[in-house]
């Protein structure tokens, strides 16, 4: 296999590395986003979505970063665990 996409739950990435070592193991982006917004206040659920969009329509990485810098210039201070996590996942 040559590239995996999981829900990234507690030891699956390990379990696949051991596996198979030569597989690239990525984060669903789909379940990115939900555990993204899952702690985000109702009144602020629309605009922070929108805000994540330009994270993951990004054409590339770099391009990403720069998106995900500005969601931090905003969101950062209210909501660090999504800027931490969107920060941990392997692109």
């Amino acid at each position: 296999m040559l590239i995996i996409c999981v829900d990234n739950l507690n030891g699956i990435t390990q379990a696949i590395e051991a596996c198979y070592p030569q597989t690239e193991v990525q984060k669903c982006i789909v379940h990115q986003i939900r555990n993204s917004i899952r702690f985000v206040s109702y009144k602020d659920l629309k605009q922070v979505t929108t805000d994540l969009k330009p994270i993951y329509k990004a054409a590339n990485e770099a391009a990403a970063l720069v998106e995900l810098d500005l969601f931090e210039k905003t969101w950062g201070d209210k909501y660090p665990h999504i800027v931490k996590s969107w920060r941990r996942t392997k692109p």
